[in-house]
């Protein structure tokens, strides 16, 4: 990953926005790091864009309900939980196999 200071993000900030979309670069500042620089490419994949996105009126609401239905049934014994790398590499299946089929098969 690319280094770079405070100082020369300001002074050369168009060379910042190029390197940004080849790969990450660290900002430092007084020789800390104190953040990282990141192309709109790069971060649609994590969950940096969730963070910004409007969410529907009720969403919270629904979304406490559902963990709070889920953790019933794990405490009831009618469910059970599901490792985290699992649950990952099962989420990421569907998606591959979503992302295979033709628009007009997709529901």
């Amino acid at each position: 990953m690319k280094t770079i200071s405070a100082r020369e993000a300001k002074t050369h900030f168009g060379e910042l926005l190029d390197a940004m979309q080849r790969e990450p670069v660290m900002v430092t500042k007084n020789n800390r790091p104190v953040g990282i620089m990141i192309s709109i490419k790069d971060a649609s994949d994590t969950l940096i864009p969730e963070l910004f996105m409007e969410k529907e009126e009720g969403y919270d609401e629904w979304f406490a309900a559902k963990v709070t239905s889920s953790l019933d049934a794990v405490k009831a014994g009618t469910t059970t939980l599901t490792e985290h790398d699992l649950a990952t590499e099962r989420v990421w299946s569907r998606v591959q196999a979503r992302a295979k089929k033709p628009a007009s098969a997709r529901s």
